[in-house]
């Protein structure tokens, strides 16, 4: 794969209209697991299927942005007519999201690839207070 096939995995689009949803302040990898558990409570039992698929990518884009985006991270769970937007902030506006490339699955970074196979569409963007990535899954 080459660097112009992975950044057509995540291309440059900004996501459709939230409507509501949780949001967190993150600045290192620990908070992750109380993260996880506040989205499965909000979602509750009935979701199980939705619920763990959010969490999943929430928890991707979170471990992204935190151990690769630099500065403090901003991971919200929002719904929108079309179903449910992870967004993730990071301040490194000047990299965009990047797949693993040429790397052997057993040392992991297969996650954006992952996220993109869980989403009905995906994408990132840049604004003044940094780079945002986010996908989008159906309910």
């Amino acid at each position: 794969m080459t660097r112009e096939t992975a950044g057509a995995l995540w291309p440059s689009a900004r996501p459709p209209a939230a409507l509501g949803g949780l949001e967190w302040d993150l600045v290192d990898v620990s908070e992750l697991p109380q993260l996880r558990a506040e989205l499965r409570r909000h979602l509750g039992p009935d979701l199980a299927d939705l619920r763990d698929r959010l969490v999943l990518a929430l928890d991707e884009m979170a471990s992204n942005a935190l151990r690769h985006g630099g500065g403090a991270v901003r991971a919200a769970v929002c719904t929108t007519d079309a179903g449910w937007l992870v967004e993730v902030r990071d301040g490194a506006p000047g990299t965009p999201p990047s797949p693993a490339l040429g790397r052997d699955p057993s040392e992991g970074g297969l996650g954006l690839y992952l996220i993109a196979e869980l989403a009905t569409t995906h994408g990132w963007y840049v604004t003044g207070d940094g780079k945002h990535v986010w996908a989008l899954l159906a309910p």
